[in-house]
């Protein structure tokens, strides 16, 4: 956990407001009674309380995060020219940075290395090796990738990335039903029982936009303009590519996890698709233990899913939802990490709102990294520097024998 006193305070107010939310509830139900205006009221600002406090905390800890990736970057170029043994290459890397301020330079491709789900990134890069541009480069990789798996709750959940250098189509072999033991009389035949196997294909489609900066701002900007790019563009893949790694048909883009899992639960009727306590713990041991008890089993579900979570309680009137006390890491449904993404189906008829498993059986291919690059002419008549940042991934689920599946809503 962070040591600064603010972000240690503001866990403790959301810690508080969860207990305030919990009293509103407990009063309800110890007087066997829904929640009156006032209380409901009471309640949804106690959420609202909840759900600032998570930003604020998420908004400290980024600008932690920052200020550290700034300390290391110059200390890097305050080491370089001691550790630089030639004058050229010293002059290359400097070009390098001033490149990446905006200085000059025509032309620049950014990939480097970062762990995501089970796969590490290899680190690449065009430009001059150097302690100080590669530092500045690997920072800025990894802010885009931050801001890319922030706004996608599946790449938060923790899916295998396979990461390859080149974009061909890849087979990845699946499980699709298990060997099974029968009862077997003393000299008796023995029944065969194969496992079947099949492949699952992994392509390469591509997500890809273009932003473009006038020279004035790019030379007048006193802002942090390179973390502006890393959010934005970061934000823009993430929320391209998250849509399809949750609801995509599989038909030219990825096969989503919603759409690529099966269904284990149905809601009762005469709820709009409201699920219970019931319906969650069903689904929560729906999944095998040898799934259940994986370190990348957790919940997937969209905000406001979550907000109807958190008023249900087991048959102990003990909260299924508990917060985290440790900024940073993901509250608890049922014990389990929960992941918000906001392409996964709200509660209604026949919906898929809730999604629970192994989502290390997800996979996620990604082909050599992030491209972020910058050119100077493609806008050269009106004066703008154009960037552009490319994505080519896919997604499948790979073991379909039950390593997750989601509830469903009554059709009724």
């Amino acid at each position: 956990m962070s040591d600064n006193p603010l972000i240690k305070r503001l866990v403790e107010r959301r810690q508080n407001a969860w207990s305030q939310a919990q009293e509103i509830l407990s009063r309800a139900d110890d007087e066997a009674r829904g929640l009156s205006g006032e209380e409901e009221s009471a309640w949804q600002s106690a959420n609202a309380d909840l759900d600032s406090l998570d930003q604020r905390i998420k908004s400290l800890l980024d600008a932690e995060q920052r200020a550290a990736d700034t300390a290391a970057a110059f200390d890097a170029i305050r080491e370089t020219p001691v550790e630089r043994a030639n004058p050229e290459s010293a002059s290359a890397d400097d070009a390098a940075l001033r490149y990446f301020k905006g200085e000059s330079g025509r032309h620049l491709d950014v990939r480097a290395g970062r762990r995501m789900g089970t796969q590490e990134f290899r680190t690449l890069s065009k430009l001059t090796a150097g302690a100080g541009a590669n530092t500045v480069k690997t920072s800025f990789y990894d802010r885009l990738v931050a801001h890319m798996i922030e706004v996608s709750g599946i790449l938060k959940a923790g899916p295998t990335v396979l990461q390859t250098s080149t974009g061909e189509q890849i087979q990845v072999p699946k499980t699709t039903s298990h060997s099974t033991a029968t009862l077997t009389a003393e000299a008796g035949t023995i029944s065969a029982s194969d496992p079947a196997f099949g492949q699952v294909p992994l392509d390469a489609y591509k997500y890809a936009f273009l932003i473009q900066v006038s020279n004035e701002l790019l030379n007048d900007s006193s802002v942090d303009l390179l973390g502006y790019l890393a959010m934005q563009s970061g934000r823009a893949l993430g929320n391209a590519l998250g849509t399809h790694l949750v609801t995509g048909t599989g038909s030219s883009q990825p096969n989503g996890v919603v759409t690529a899992s099966t269904s284990a639960v149905t809601g009762g009727t005469g709820v709009a698709g409201a699920f219970t306590y019931d319906n969650l713990v069903d689904l929560y041991f729906s999944i095998i233990a040898p799934y259940r008890d994986s370190s990348s089993c957790g919940w997937l579900l969209k905000d406001s899913s979550l907000a109807t979570a958190r008023k249900i309680k087991d048959s102990q009137n003990r909260p299924l939802w508990e917060p985290s006390l440790v900024a940073g890491t993901p509250d608890t449904l049922l014990g389990k990490p929960v992941w918000t993404d906001p392409n996964v189906a709200a509660v209604a008829v026949n919906a898929k709102p809730v999604v629970f498993g192994d989502f290390s059986q997800y996979f996620v291919r990604m082909v050599d990294g992030i491209r972020f690059e910058r050119s100077d002419d493609f806008a050269f008549n009106t004066d703008l520097v154009t960037y552009r940042a490319i994505l080519r991934g896919d997604g499948d689920l790979i073991d379909t024998t039950g390593a997750i599946k989601f509830f469903t809503g009554a059709a009724t």
